[in-house]
């Protein structure tokens, strides 16, 4: 039996009884469900002796209405792509998630629940990123799920612009969130509250657990925004402050949320951390600890809850959540039906989506690739190489959109005669992110974890600074999102040390998962590219040249990651490792060491991921291990360069701040130059 709050007669009924009757049972059965949401987190938390029991015992009741009544998913197919999504931000509080999870059918047991926070368990500390279990996105770093919340937006609306037709909306959903006061605090989510307001992203709906509680104490100790004004300033519908323990007033919010299609919606909720705890409630010391074993029993006492077992799930309650499974089958159901009549009428439409869907590139979009530098007049940056190889690319790849941060005509990131994504027009593949670098990485990741999408974002190096945290997480997820940095060294001159990056390569390159690519000329870059597209596995960094370098030679083993570019003889006597833009100076001192009887090899190595994923003997053959005379040199930090030259080779780096003048200038000053290395050479021969 539905118990989801409507007052309309039972059956045959009509009586003002009848009525309250029902009532009555939905009351009871809805607190029944939100109090076994409660103590489980309650028991989960306790159990695992460490975690954050206060805010889902707060929000418990606002999440459940939320998902028994609005929410459109289905349980047994997680992966259903018309599906609303919904966002945890606040990750913390990843016990709220899981009950939910287990309640309404998901692959998460009672087990998994019993193992939180615990080796192995598909119930860690935070949300990772787990669709068949139904956790959307890896969340706890706060605002970055507030942030990924947007992209989705994005991708949603994007897509709903290019396939829905007349009588046919095959995409249509909602992106719905739990955001939290730390959440609000975080710069990144004004950024992307901001985007979104800009944007007119109606398809976005955020309860905001106002709670007025957080590690320290009050919120009053560091936080008097007026929320409600500032984000109504940046476009948003705002609701509330309403009471988040009573359900119509929740229900009524979201509702009213729905029914806005020109604003995104913010619901202001009023909570009480850790609700119902007789010494705990509103107090700090429940946010981020258990209640204690006597303040556990107190609050199943006050809140009539049996004190055994522990994970007590009534059987009303879990009936009643479980629900959800032929409901979502239903409405899954539906949207097949419709998908199959759409594909009888919208055939090449329908087939084109399912590509979207399901990541399929068709065949030869990397046609012409291959040829698009040969006929070069003269020297180029690879910045300027990507944004061809981008443009040459982006005409057969259709979902394939992204922008920059206030940058595009510096990172040549820019789709040539395509449109611009904005509220007039979201089938645009130009993003215009603004200068929103943390933002624009964590909304990109939200387009990628969305689907449909292959997102790219585009900045100078230098800022990958304010990227990192989302960075990490897009490495973490293993998304599919590609981040063009341009300006990649103390090339870029005169902007000086403050632009010019030093220690940002070394830092990617420490990232798990994060494959850096930096180039150096039009071949290595349109491999880069390649890598990028068919990298599914997780980011790609393409790191690229403000200024003009020569072109080598195109050589099909640049796609390995790392190759011998230069050599003389097949028994060099050392080796020159070098990337982007010191190859070719690289190549200038090998050809002057020839010159005086000095045999060495260049390798160029690109990406010291893909090289390291190369089989054992391919490596061996560019770097003999027998072969240690080896001089690294790339204008960046020298930290990372030691696992390949080992303690008998040497790194020209830089290893201190730049200076500001122009790049010739700056990398004779700082020892970029043929002459230098043959010097460093020289003397590394020399030692016994």
């Amino acid at each position: 039996m539905d118990y989801r709050g409507q007052t309309e007669d039972l059956e045959t009924g009509s009586g003002e009884l009848m009525k309250m009757d029902k009532i009555a049972r939905a009351s009871e059965i809805d607190q029944l469900a939100i109090n076994t949401i409660r103590f489980l987190s309650i028991d989960a938390v306790q159990k695992a002796n460490s975690g954050h029991p206060g805010a889902p015992m707060g929000m418990a009741p606002a999440i459940y209405v939320l998902w028994d009544r609005f929410l459109k998913h289905n349980p047994k197919n997680p992966e259903w792509f018309n599906r609303d999504r919904f966002i945890l931000s606040a990750g913390h509080a990843s016990m709220l998630l899981y009950s939910m999870l287990y309640m309404t059918g998901y692959d998460i047991s009672l087990d998994d629940i019993r193992n939180f926070r615990q080796w192995g368990s598909r119930t860690p500390g935070h949300p990772e990123y787990n669709l068949s279990c139904g956790i959307e996105v890896t969340t706890g770093p706060l605002g970055q799920g507030f942030a990924n919340g947007v992209g989705m937006a994005v991708a949603e609306k994007f897509l709903a612009a290019k396939f829905n037709r007349p009588g046919f909306d095959v995409i249509d959903h909602y992106i719905y969130a739990m955001v939290s006061d730390g959440d609000l605090q975080e710069g990144i989510s004004y950024e992307a509250a901001s985007f979104a307001g800009h944007h007119a992203l109606g398809n976005l709906i955020y309860l905001y657990d106002d709670n007025s509680i957080q590690i320290e104490g009050s919120t009053s100790l560091v936080f008097s925004d007026d929320v409600r004004k500032r984000f109504e300033a940046v476009n948003w519908h705002v609701i509330g402050p309403i009471n988040g323990n009573d359900l119509t007033e929740v229900e009524h919010a979201l509702r009213e949320g729905k029914e806005i299609k020109n604003k995104p919606t913010l619901i202001i909720c009023k909570t009480n951390i850790a609700y119902g705890s007789p010494g705990k409630q509103d107090t700090a010391s429940a946010h981020g600890e258990p209640l204690g074993v006597e303040e556990v029993v107190a609050t199943k006492k006050k809140l009539g809850w049996p004190l055994e077992p522990d994970f007590h799930v009534p059987e009303k309650a879990r009936s009643h959540m479980l629900e959800s499974i032929p409901r979502g089958e239903k409405v899954e159901q539906e949207w097949n039906e419709m998908f199959h009549e759409y594909s009888r009428k919208y055939p090449e439409e329908h087939a084109h989506m399912i590509d979207f869907i399901e990541g399929r590139i068709s065949e030869g979009w990397d046609e012409g690739l291959d040829e698009l530098f040969d006929n070069l007049e003269s020297d180029i940056p690879t910045r300027g190489a990507s944004g061809k190889v981008l443009n040459s690319i982006a005409a057969r790849v259709e979902n394939l959109m992204g922008g920059s941060a206030d940058l595009g005509p510096s990172n040549k990131t820019l789709l040539n005669g395509e449109s611009d994504f904005s509220r007039d027009n979201y089938s645009g593949r130009n993003l215009r992110f603004g200068v929103r670098e943390h933002s624009m990485t964590a909304m990109a990741n939200g387009m990628a974890l969305h689907g449909g999408i292959i997102p790219y974002t585009g900045t100078f190096l230098i800022f990958s600074e304010y990227m990192r945290p989302a960075i990490r997480l897009a490495a973490m997820m293993g998304l599919q999102v590609i981040f063009v940095f341009s300006h990649d060294s103390i090339g870029l001159g005169e902007d000086g040390p403050t632009h010019q990056p030093i220690e940002q390569l070394t830092s990617l390159r420490a990232i798990p998962n994060l494959t850096v690519i930096r180039p150096a000329d039009p071949y290595e870059t349109m491999y880069a590219w390649k890598a990028a597209i068919m990298n599914r596995r997780g980011p790609t960094a393409i790191v690229t040249t403000r200024q003009k370098v020569p072109t080598l030679r195109d050589n099909h083993e640049a796609a390995r990651g790392g190759y011998i570019v230069w050599q003389n003889s097949a028994n060099p006597q050392g080796i020159i490792i070098a990337t982007g833009s010191e190859v070719h100076i690289s190549i200038a001192a090998a050809e002057k060491l020839k010159s005086e009887g000095i045999d060495v090899r260049v390798v160029s190595l690109p990406s010291c991921e893909i090289f390291d994923d190369q089989p054992q003997d391919y490596r061996d053959l560019v770097l003999p291990p027998d072969m240690n005379k080896r001089l690294a040199v790339e204008a960046g930090a020298s930290l990372g360069w030691w696992k390949y030259i080992s303690l008998e080779g040497a790194v020209l780096g830089i290893d201190r701040f730049g200076e500001s003048a122009p790049s010739k200038i700056l990398f004779e000053r700082f020892g970029f130059t043929a002459d230098n290395i043959v010097v460093n050479m020289k003397k590394l021969l020399s030692r016994s």
